[in-house]
């Protein structure tokens, strides 16, 4: 038994005797910069920026977003006679999609109906052939 001790302790100064992890390092900060902790007025002033509202340009016109509305950058919004002929098109184009999905709804039942036709006469051909067969 002295042995086996003598062994143990042996190979104990090889894996240690204590557990002592490694301290870790402080954390760095998210940010070094303090101005998070500004109020935006004040980081418009700081920085410069001054972001305004959201712009775009489509098919060559330029398109600002101002109090919930896409508005042109020359000032106004479409004319009133432009709008009311693209809801007029909207309207047109909405109809002819629902008459376009009634008449895809029409062709599928006719589609459905002849399927089934043509798998009963189907039946009914190979039917015919075997009771013409017995009869041989």
């Amino acid at each position: 038994m002295e042995v086996n001790i003598d062994f143990k302790k042996s190979l104990m100064p090889l894996f240690g005797n204590t557990f002592s992890p490694k301290k870790t390092p402080p954390r760095k900060s998210a940010s070094l910069s303090s101005l998070h902790t500004l109020d935006r007025s004040t980081r418009e002033i700081e920085l410069g920026l001054e972001s305004g509202p959201p712009a775009m340009n489509l098919g060559g016109q330029s398109w600002k977003f101002e109090d919930g509305q896409w508005i042109t950058e020359s000032g106004g919004n479409a004319s009133t006679k432009e709008v009311q002929r693209l809801k007029k098109r909207n309207l047109q184009l909405e109809e002819e999609n629902n008459l376009l999905k009634s008449k895809i709804e029409v062709l599928m039942d006719m589609l459905t109906e002849t399927t089934v036709e043509y798998h009963l006469m189907e039946k009914e051909i190979e039917d015919m052939k075997t009771q013409h067969r017995r009869k041989k």
